[in-house]
């Protein structure tokens, strides 16, 4: 069984993943991740930086990220000490600690590299892929502590049919955000002004910014067709409720994500609101790609064996 006391140290783990995360999302769209210069880990030289807005964010975030580091390696220590006499039934576990472990390490690595060494968008995109990994790890780990809090459960199976159709949709949500994130760090967001029409075409001009927010756009409208038919697929398929339920939250979020694009459209022009409609997409999608990368584990997991 697993005890309170653990649960509410994952869950920790958890929000603070997530304030990592909104905090680099922040630094991105204040455009301060020169704020401390080129120095890391200190900040302009020194360990409490001279008060400006750009440097006290950039800080602020490397120290979030720092105490959520201790946070998700007390989990994974826990998690070892807790249960390594029955590694074998607390393999799934311990493999979402590990991976929270090793993509929190990779992420402070190209963070640090940012600061040194300026990327490029691309690979500026990638850290917050990388990040979204290493936040699904622990909302994979909060949800199995509540799935077992009496005990590992005896699922029904699930068809085998599900889990391409799952791990389709989890790969190309990737991909999904992966755009989203590459147009905030080639600050293509006007790209597109209106929705759902770009710049009052169906088909704009496929140049430039005005490209990207285009694809993205069509991309994330592809994204909330599959997970629709994931959906009804699993409905049509499944017997059992949990990923049928899970797989409905996952329909739900994706249309709170495409309707906050449209409301991050409508407010790209006003730099405060538009810094807070953003961590809101942001928020949201994370969700979704956590609950979606548990509905792949579980119909992978729980497929009947030949």
């Amino acid at each position: 069984m697993v005890s309170g006391r653990f649960r509410t140290f994952a869950i920790a783990s958890c929000i603070g993943m997530l304030l990592v995360l909104l905090a680099g999302a922040l630094v991105t769209n204040t455009e301060s991740g020169r704020g401390c210069g080129d120095d890391w880990p200190l900040c302009h030289g020194k360990f409490i930086p001279a008060y400006t807005l750009e440097s006290m964010i950039e800080y602020s975030h490397r120290v979030v990220s720092a105490l959520e580091g201790f946070l998700v390696l007390g989990v994974a220590v826990a998690m070892y000490r807790k249960f390594r006499r029955d590694r074998q039934a607390y393999r799934e576990p311990m493999y979402y600690a590990g991976f929270a472990l090793l993509f929190t390490i990779i992420q402070a690595l190209m963070g640090a590299a940012a600061v040194m060494w300026p990327q490029s968008p691309p690979i500026m995109a990638l850290h917050f892929g990388i990040s979204i990994i290493a936040f699904a790890a622990t909302l994979l780990l909060v949800i199995w502590t509540f799935r077992t809090r009496s005990g590992i459960p005896q699922e029904p199976s699930v068809p085998r049919s599900v889990m391409p159709f799952a791990l389709a949709s989890a790969v190309y949500c990737y991909v999904v955000i992966y755009l989203g994130a590459f147009i905030r760090h080639t600050e293509s967001a006007h790209g597109c002004v209106g929705w759902p029409l770009c710049n009052g075409e169906v088909i704009p001009e496929l140049t430039g910014a005005t490209g990207i927010s285009f694809v993205h756009r069509v991309a994330a409208l592809i994204l909330g067709l599959m997970l629709l038919g994931l959906y009804l697929h699993i409905r049509k398929v499944s017997s059992g409720e949990g990923l049928t339920e899970s797989s409905w939250w996952v329909v739900l979020l994706v249309l709170a994500q495409i309707f906050s694009g449209a409301i991050l459209t409508a407010t790209v022009d006003d730099p405060n609101t538009f810094i807070f409609t953003s961590l809101i997409h942001n928020l949201i999608i994370v969700g979704l790609f956590g609950l979606l990368l548990d509905i792949l584990i579980r119909s992978w997991r729980l497929r009947p064996h030949k």
